[in-house]
């Protein structure tokens, strides 16, 4: 069987059940195929002869050319003839949008399609929201309702397609870039242990962000994950007795219990989010920072409550602060105010400069005793000017993990983003940046162990 990469490169697409009616599912896709998509399109409507100035097709038997993949928009009585076209074009894979398979107890149309598709397609769903990456959009979400994000390297896969469009929406919002998004549904054939696999081996993917409800192939989930050098972040769902018979209800399929899924994590080298923001402020530090080679951190903040918030996270998540190296305290003494904490958690104070910083951090930064940083700026004091943000984004030539903190309205949040389009970590709380620099620790200990 071919792999899966006609799915993200294809030279032509067919839309099986485009639509002329704005607001319908084959309308919006066909939409956002047209603004994303550089190869050929075509639509299949028997009853059209043209949508969107594209010319329609009654099937995609009547189109001479060859099709990469397909994608089914049709009610779920109807795709398993329109697959069979598919298969006698001879196209790659499809992907089937329709719902009205296991997740609603209809398993044996499903496994129609399964028998049908073994060894001629393949398939992604049913029962998805669809695939989006660079110059690839076949989501039917409305660009008025959902923002896309903007090109990155984290790549999104998600069991649930309601999720994944949340998700997908947030981080749009919060300007983290993604390179490729796949929401598979129920796996009919393509599932998340293939899809790890392909992702494991894309140049253009960083870090792996999961969303998973079950999965069929324990073992071999585990088999793959281990071989894969990319980091991993998973959120499992349904880990309560009534969490379980949800996904039941949902994909048609056993989530299995929580401590298993935990335990095959560990086997396997993957991270668990246990939140959703989790899911994201994982995989933001893992795809930008060096792994922390050991505990041993500091933290610089010009807030002192910030800095015993900082503290108490780092215990609990099995950090250390050590003290400074004896020449790194003294040079920290001679630039800093005598009312300043030059002790680890360093307070810089109420009056902290961008030149304060950089000074202390480059001090930081080079001392033998700290791996990683927490670098807390609370931009509301009226010191701090926005250079700060070129200091912070120097801070990369060190070559050491760090993290930054700022907390604060839409006058810190849009410095917050002008720092991360240059790849630097920022979280809105001291214990979510802490939590990010700690997961950079744990997947240090999951490599050494691959």
């Amino acid at each position: 069987m071919p792999n899966l990469k006609a799915f993200f490169n294809p030279a032509s697409i067919a839309l099986v059940g485009a639509s002329r009616t704005p607001g319908k599912i084959g309308y919006s896709i066909l939409e956002n195929l047209k603004e994303s998509f550089q190869g050929k399109i075509y639509p299949i409507n028997p009853a059209a002869n043209e949508i969107l100035d594209l010319k329609c097709y009654p099937s995609v038997l009547d189109i001479k050319e060859p099709i990469d993949i397909a994608i089914i928009t049709v009610k779920a009585e109807t795709v398993k003839s329109v697959l069979e076209e598919c298969i006698k074009k001879k196209i790659n894979g499809v992907i089937i949008i329709s719902s009205g398979f296991s997740e609603i107890s209809e398993k044996e149309r499903e496994l129609e399609l399964k028998k049908m598709a073994k060894g001629k397609i393949r398939i992604i769903g049913p029962n998805v929201l669809g695939i989006y990456t660079k110059g690839l959009d076949t989501l039917f979400l409305s660009k008025e309702k959902f923002k896309r994000p903007k090109e990155g390297n984290i790549a999104f896969i998600s069991q649930s397609g309601a999720v994944g469009s949340a998700i997908m929406d947030l981080i749009g919002y919060e300007g983290i870039g993604i390179s490729k998004f796949i929401s598979y549904g129920n796996a009919l054939d393509v599932d998340e242990v293939e899809l790890l696999d392909y992702l494991g081996k894309d140049v253009e993917t960083r870090a792996i962000a999961m969303y998973l409800e079950s999965t069929k192939r324990g073992p071999e989930l585990i088999k793959v994950a281990k071989k894969i050098k990319t980091p991993i972040v998973c959120l499992k769902a349904g880990k309560t007795q009534k969490g379980t018979q949800a996904v039941l209800s949902h994909t048609g399929a056993l989530a299995g219990t929580a401590e298993i899924y935990s335990g095959a994590f560990k086997q396997a080298g993957i991270i668990e989010a246990q939140t959703t923001e989790e899911l994201f402020d994982f995989a933001k530090v893992l795809s930008s920072q060096p792994v922390l080679k050991n505990n041993k951190i500091a933290i610089i903040t010009d807030g002192g409550g910030f800095g015993i918030l900082s503290t108490d996270a780092a215990i609990k998540s099995g950090l250390e602060l050590p003290s400074l190296s004896k020449e790194s305290a003294a040079a920290l003494k001679k630039i800093l105010p005598s009312y300043a904490i030059t002790e680890n958690p360093i307070d810089l104070t109420g009056d902290a400069t961008a030149e304060r910083y950089q000074k202390s951090l480059e001090i930081v930064f080079k001392d033998p005793n700290i791996s990683g940083v927490v670098c807390i700026a609370l931009l509301q004091i009226p010191t701090l000017e926005d250079s700060i943000i070129d200091v912070l984004r120097e801070c990369k030539i060190y070559g050491k993990p760090f993290v930054v903190c700022m907390c604060g309205g839409v006058y810190t949040i849009e410095r917050a983003r002008k720092l991360e389009e240059f790849g630097i970590p920022v979280y809105p709380t001291p214990e979510r940046a802490v939590k990010a620099i700690a997961t950079l620790y744990q997947y240090g200990q999951i490599l050494k162990k691959k």
